[in-house]
């Protein structure tokens, strides 16, 4: 399937063929491509938990305020936003100088840069890492389509008992909880979207007024 396909095809899931499960290279290979999608200085601030057995699902059910799709979907991904992702900077920028991409000073900048952004400002770094967190999330689900399977994203739970119950550390915060693999009949198909003339101007101007100036 090619990408424009799978953009057009992914639906949100509520219901899972439960007798088919998705294999754990298949759920790397997913997450692989979630990680291709841009991040500001390339910190790629997205962390993923994986949840696939019956006990962990029924209490993230519960979590989810009841939502039968939590039990059902073989699989869980909870997609985490690291606020201190910053902090892997050097190694990071070390990388792209070993693959050959850019030498030791730009390496510096780039660490200077993190650092001057983020190391003290705590709600942008917050707000970033739930942006990388949302562009991770997409990839992640139109390669799900690609690959024949189902998702459904999911901000309907309760973020704090989700970290009580799967031990996360401060830094991490809830971005959306993915439901993952086979649909079965039942599902509704893609609900209508506004058209790409309902919601964008063209050509505006600096200092002009538009459709979205009130």
């Amino acid at each position: 399937m090619n990408v424009f396909d799978a953009l057009t095809q992914r639906t949100s899931v509520n219901y899972f063929d439960t007798s088919r499960l998705v294999s754990r290279g298949t759920v790397l290979q997913l997450i692989d491509y979630a990680q291709k999608a841009p991040t500001a200085f390339n910190i790629q601030h997205t962390r993923y938990l994986v949840i696939t057995d019956a006990e962990s699902k029924a209490a993230l059910k519960d979590i989810a305020y009841g939502q039968q799709k939590v039990a059902d979907a073989p699989v869980i991904i909870l997609v985490l936003a690291d606020e201190q992702g910053h902090l892997l900077m050097p190694d990071i920028a070390q990388r792209g100088v070993d693959a050959g991409i850019y030498d030791n000073g730009v390496r510096d900048y780039l660490v200077g840069a993190v650092n001057n952004s983020y190391a003290a400002n705590p709600a942008f770094a917050h707000d970033e890492a739930l942006r990388s967190a949302s562009m991770a999330t997409m990839n992640l689900m139109t390669a799900a389509t690609g690959l024949g399977l189902a998702t459904g994203p999911m901000i309907g739970f309760d973020a704090q008992r989700l970290k009580e119950a799967f031990h996360i550390g401060e830094r991490y915060t809830p971005a959306m909880m993915i439901t993952l693999g086979y649909a079965r009949e039942g599902n509704w198909p893609g609900k209508p979207r506004l058209a790409a003339s309902e919601v964008a101007v063209l050509d505006v101007q600096a200092g002009a007024q538009h459709a979205f100036s009130v």
